[in-house]
């Protein structure tokens, strides 16, 4: 199973920081993401380039700054592999247990799974996928696409979140917690 993780966001909310680059608990939140999968697991980066202490396969949404939709087509362009973990660099809740949770809850009958938070509301950037099912849904022009619109149609089975999994750092209140919680 591949993974993409979705690092092109403007981080408006954080005063337009760059997500990626935010240090928890020693780590910038892209490390943490690919410390999630096994070294010798494929993964694209669908954002800037960075400085990463693994190899991984760069791209960018277009335009730059399109949106998670237009992320997720520059990502799943690049896929090889027929199912994909779909990430975004800010939820650092997910661990490599969710991700094996996730494709365990993977079956011949969905298309993919998603996990949802505590209010039953599917967190479309934690899932699993078929990459054909993915490619099939995504719009000719995704840029400023609804996430929530393109992969709805889909079969989906919901994953409930445990923990902090569906938490995601927007603006500095969610960060100062986050950094609370790592220390």
């Amino acid at each position: 199973m591949e993974l993409i993780v979705l690092a092109g966001g403007e981080g408006s909310r954080l005063g337009g920081r760059d997500k990626a680059a935010l240090v928890l608990g020693g780590r910038t939140l892209l490390e943490r993401v690919l410390g999630l999968v096994a070294p010798d697991s494929r993964v694209i980066v669908v954002g800037p380039r960075r400085e990463t202490t693994r190899p991984v396969v760069w791209t960018r949404e277009d335009p730059p700054g399109g949106g998670p939709v237009a992320g997720l087509a520059a990502g799943v362009a690049r896929v090889v592999d027929d199912v994909v973990a779909v990430l975004a660099v800010d939820q650092p809740g997910v661990t490599a247990s969710t991700l094996t949770r996730l494709r365990a809850a993977l079956s011949e009958d969905v298309d993919g799974v998603v996990l949802v938070d505590a209010e039953d509301r599917p967190q479309w950037m934690v899932g699993v996928w078929r990459t054909a099912a993915l490619s099939r849904c995504l719009p000719e022009t995704p840029a400023g696409s609804s996430l929530r619109r393109v992969l709805g149609g889909l079969t989906v089975r919901r994953l409930p979140a445990e923990d902090a999994e569906a938490d995601d750092i927007d603006t500095p209140a969610d960060l100062g917690r986050w950094r609370d919680r790592a220390e």
